[in-house]
């Protein structure tokens, strides 16, 4: 017995000290990473379905991002006024629309480019960023930065 004890003593102090502490690293997702990358304040802090769109190919046919975001969100719907203009719905309530976290109407998004845009984040949850709490969350749109726009190789001016 007193072998018994003396083995599972000495295994318990071998154990002890040959163990190793482990240190975690913080690994982000792509998803995160843009997130950090882009957004700021309250954009930053809600959750929400981000889409990298620098590095989408598929949406480079599209002339409205609201468009191409129809049927990748759940909740999400997207009416037509009479005009064309494409109007965000999420679970039946009216979604904000910020370019760069700066409010803008739908009339205003048909003007911007899909090549502008480096990433969307729709959020699904009432927004409390929005004018009058937006019940119907919000889509924040974020164009490319200067250093992430694509050289043309071209250096004659």
């Amino acid at each position: 017995m007193k072998k018994i004890l003396l083995f599972a003593a000495i295994s318990l102090i071998f154990n002890w000290a040959s163990a190793q502490k482990y240190v975690s690293q913080k690994f982000e997702t792509p998803e995160q990473k843009l997130n950090n990358e882009y957004c700021s304040g309250l954009f930053k802090s809600a959750e929400g379905n981000i889409f990298d769109i620098s590095s989408n190919m598929t949406v480079k046919g599209y002339l409205n991002i609201l468009d191409w975001l129809q049927g990748k969100v759940a909740g999400l719907q997207i009416y037509h006024q009479k005009d064309g203009t494409a109007v965000p719905f999420i679970r039946n309530q009216r979604a904000g629309i910020y370019l760069d976290e700066l409010p803008i109407s739908p009339e205003d998004l048909n003007m911007l480019s899909v090549a502008d845009i480096a990433m969307i984040k729709v959020i699904k949850e009432p927004f409390v960023g929005d004018f009058g709490n937006g019940p119907g969350g919000a889509i924040a749109i974020y164009t490319l930065n200067g250093d992430d726009e694509e050289e043309d190789g071209d250096d004659t001016k």
